[in-house]
């Protein structure tokens, strides 16, 4: 497979892991080269539309929601053909159930032909969604129905962010506030203006928690955005962007806390960014960065 497709891949496993492709289905299983009839597809995922949030979700969900099964596919080719969208689809009608959803995401390396284009526009099973993404031409197109714009709008196979909670940060941001909250209690005390007790302590830890998530949010959230032309890496509020046009090397740079990044380098500067936090591989993503960058 070539670098950027399998790259995709890692990219589609880790979204549905993380449930970024929760609007779509609540993902539970997540298959890697999947056998289905003569396919084997990189990724298959199955879930539901059962809600699994907070108790009155759960209640809507039994006595409303459809309780058929939801089957996302990833198919990554150098490109497929009518004839092969066709059977590909047959084969998922064969192994799933008739009233099941199946949402099917082609990424091919060459551009999209006329003939596959309106097959896929055309599709006439509502119960079957499609989109499709080219490398060569950027071209992104989905069947004309309800599952097949919803898939286009929340895959996104041109672009993908990610991101990663950090409780170390999160921690230290908790411990900030509330070392704030505690000196304006102490000077409350030596003015005579409070008498500090246990409550007191106690809502000083809650309004530490609240005001703590505020502050990592803006100030050491870390997060990272990847598409075709370049980068957006951000740590909270503050953001650093590029193209993969500007750098002229890519190297794998280990922290002194042993976390994995992929250092870009160019003469003016140079960018990590972060992999291991967000559980992205390493050697993929830098196969993927090193080919862009002797594409330019």
């Amino acid at each position: 497979m070539l670098p950027e497709l399998d790259f995709i891949t890692d990219i589609v496993e880790e979204r549905l892991a993380k449930g970024g492709l929760r609007w779509l289905a609540n993902f539970t299983e997540i298959y890697r080269d999947y056998a289905l009839g003569d396919f084997r597809v990189p990724i298959y995922a199955l879930g539901s539309l059962t809600e699994k949030g907070f108790f009155l979700s759960k209640v809507f969900s039994l006595f409303v929601t459809p309780k058929y099964k939801v089957h996302f596919l990833l198919h990554t080719t150098d490109e497929i053909s009518v004839k092969s969208l066709r059977k590909l689809i047959l084969s998922c009608k064969k192994k799933f159930g008739e009233d099941d959803w199946t949402l099917i995401g082609v990424v091919q390396r060459k551009p999209i032909q006329k003939g596959v284009k309106n097959a896929v526009l055309n599709i006439a099973d509502e119960r079957v969604g499609i989109a499709a993404y080219s490398l060569a031409s950027k071209d992104e197109i989905s069947s004309n129905n309800v599952l097949g714009r919803s898939l286009n709008k929340n895959l996104k196979l041109c672009e993908a962010r990610f991101e990663a909670f950090d409780l170390a940060d999160y921690m230290k941001s908790v411990a900030i506030i509330f070392m704030v909250c505690t000196l304006c209690l102490i000077s409350l005390f030596f003015l005579r203006l409070l008498t500090v007790e246990p409550l007191s302590l106690l809502i000083t830890l809650l309004i530490s928690v609240i005001l703590g998530y505020a502050l990592y949010k803006n100030t050491y959230h870390p997060s990272l955005s990847l598409n075709d032309q370049g980068f957006k890496v951000g740590r909270g509020k503050t953001y650093i962007e590029g193209k993969w046009s500007d750098f002229k090397d890519v190297s794998i740079h280990i922290s002194s806390t042993r976390e994995s990044h992929i250092r870009l380098h160019s003469k003016k500067r140079t960018v990590d960014l972060p992999v291991s936090r967000i559980g992205l591989s390493r050697r993929k993503l830098y196969n993927a960065i090193k080919l862009k960058m002797t594409k330019k």
